[in-house]
């Protein structure tokens, strides 16, 4: 065994990574802010801090470019387990936080 095998694996830094695609695409293909994805973002943001989930060793919520997956759009995805979801509007996003953020479950109806 090599000497990185046997260190142990250090926590993720965040508990959870929130990523919002906030793309506008100028070529009139679909984008994630058609939507209002840099406005949900921010109420995600304002409900997580609401929460008392922030910082370290908890939740963040960052902005992204371009995911890749604007036709299925809005879209976001959460680290470090890689749960992609398609929100359409506060209440979803208020979903999200409660069942995934807080309690660490996966809301499968909005996952894609």
């Amino acid at each position: 065994m090599s000497d990185a095998e046997t260190q142990p694996v250090p926590d993720p830094y965040f508990r959870h990574h929130v990523f919002f695609c906030c793309n506008q695409r100028s070529d009139g293909r679909a984008s994630c802010e058609d939507h209002g994805a840099t406005a949900l973002r921010d109420y995600c943001k304002q409900k997580v801090k609401k929460a008392a989930i922030t910082g370290v060793g908890r939740a963040r919520v960052n902005q992204a470019g371009c995911l890749d997956r604007c036709e299925q759009g809005p879209v976001m995805v959460v680290y470090p387990e890689g749960v992609w979801y398609r929100y359409a509007n506060q209440a979803d996003v208020d979903e999200i936080v409660a069942e995934h953020l807080v309690k660490g479950v996966p809301v499968t109806r909005l996952r894609i």
